[in-house]
């Protein structure tokens, strides 16, 4: 592994990895990352040798489709790949062999994954797409035009609290805006804590600071909607300065009757940035469906949780029970009122989604689960509900 270190460190390998990989490595298997997700289940992969087209094995398709989490006698490999959503992403890190052609290559295994950002997959099936993987930080881009959003802003930075990556929000085309810097606070006043920059590539502005976090080795990766600029900000990362030859990814302009981009990026793609930092661009979104998310929730509104512990029951919904912490912080002015609706809203997205997204087989494998059945969502014993009242 010592020879390949130095090549597959530009691309984010460390120690640590090196680590997880010890099994794949007494399998005979050497390390590669996903850059590209084509379709079909085939991928570009990095390898210390160079890039390959990677093609998943009949075994792996049916050890990811049928192997149990931590069932015995099931291989190492067949355990990571059910215990980290089946099929790679753009960002994973793959256990590979080369093919003698020289360009292909076998994908046998995932590593386990640090941090994953996914959704709700769209249309009527209820599944989780993986957006990208093992992501330091997360930028939630949005325009300064008629895209700006602040509820979307806020269901974004849901989803990349959940995946575990640091978020920053982005708020891009200062100059179609004569007021970024107000609607700057009141994205912080919506959601505090959280790092939010305003930028443009037209002039130049906040480019000087989104470009410290794009450190040799780390991955960042880029979200929003179509039009945003997200490939244009991927750019100025990625190419060399004043060279408008040397773009990355395909830009185009929005429409101006909307502000509506057109797709630009068809697939998610990791490229390396001129300073050593993985950038990962990714399809613009019109809709973001949150995925088994509370948590995130839980983190992205960790006002609210913290308020939440002071009110006088401990099922309290913030809604008409008496002694609620909640509802006085939002009296007294200490919360705004838009921040509680917004929590309320994607609280009751996820219990509305949750029944869909646990199949019967599943929760009645957990033991003890005939009697939270025909409990359902009865109040704690010793305290009295007054979600009915």
């Amino acid at each position: 592994m010592s020879d390949d270190s130095p090549t597959l460190r530009e691309f984010g390998w460390d120690d640590a990895w090196d680590a997880a990989f010890a099994p794949y490595l007494k399998e005979g298997y050497e390390p590669a990352r996903v850059v590209v997700e084509l379709r079909r289940h085939y991928y570009a992969v990095q390898t210390a040798a160079g890039e390959r087209l990677g093609e998943c094995t009949g075994r792996f398709h049916h050890q990811a489709a049928t192997a149990p989490r931590g069932a015995a006698g099931v291989s190492a490999m067949a355990v990571a790949a059910s215990a980290n959503a089946g099929y790679p992403a753009v960002g994973d890190w793959v256990a590979v062999s080369r093919l003698p052609d020289g360009r292909g290559a076998h994908i046998h295994a995932l590593l386990p994954r640090r941090t994953v950002f996914s959704r709700r997959a769209a249309g009527e099936e209820e599944a989780e797409q993986i957006i990208a993987a093992n992501i330091d930080t997360v930028f939630l881009v949005s325009g300064l035009d008629r895209n700006y959003n602040p509820g979307r802003i806020q269901r974004f930075l849901v989803a990349a609290k959940e995946s575990g990556a640091e978020p920053v929000v982005v708020l891009n085309k200062c100059d179609l805006a004569g007021n970024a810097n107000a609607v700057r606070k009141e994205i912080e006043a919506l959601l505090p804590g959280v790092t939010v920059l305003v930028t443009s590539v037209e002039t130049g502005k906040g480019l000087r600071i989104l470009q410290r976090y794009a450190r040799p080795g780390r991955t960042l990766a880029f979200v929003g909607s179509s039009g945003v600029g997200k490939s244009s900000l991927i750019n100025a990362l990625a190419c060399d300065a004043g060279n408008e030859d040397d773009d990355a990814l395909p830009t185009a302009d929005v429409r101006e009757k909307d502000s509506k981009g057109r797709h630009t990026t068809t697939r998610r793609e990791l490229v390396v940035s001129r300073s050593g930092a993985l950038v990962i661009d990714t399809p613009g979104m019109r809709e973001l469906q949150l995925w088994d998310a509370d948590a995130g929730i839980e983190e992205a509104f960790a006002d609210i949780a913290a308020l939440a512990v002071r009110c006088r029951f401990g099922r309290c919904r913030h809604e008409n029970e008496p002694g609620c912490a909640v509802r006085a912080a939002v009296e007294s002015g200490a919360l705004a009122p838009e921040r509680l609706a917004a929590w309320r809203k994607l609280k009751a997205e996820q219990a509305a989604a949750r029944p869909r997204q646990k199949k019967p087989s599943a929760l009645a494998s957990k033991p003890g689960w005939r009697r939270r059945a025909a409990e359902g969502d009865r109040p704690a014993r010793g305290r009295r509900d007054w979600s009915e009242e």
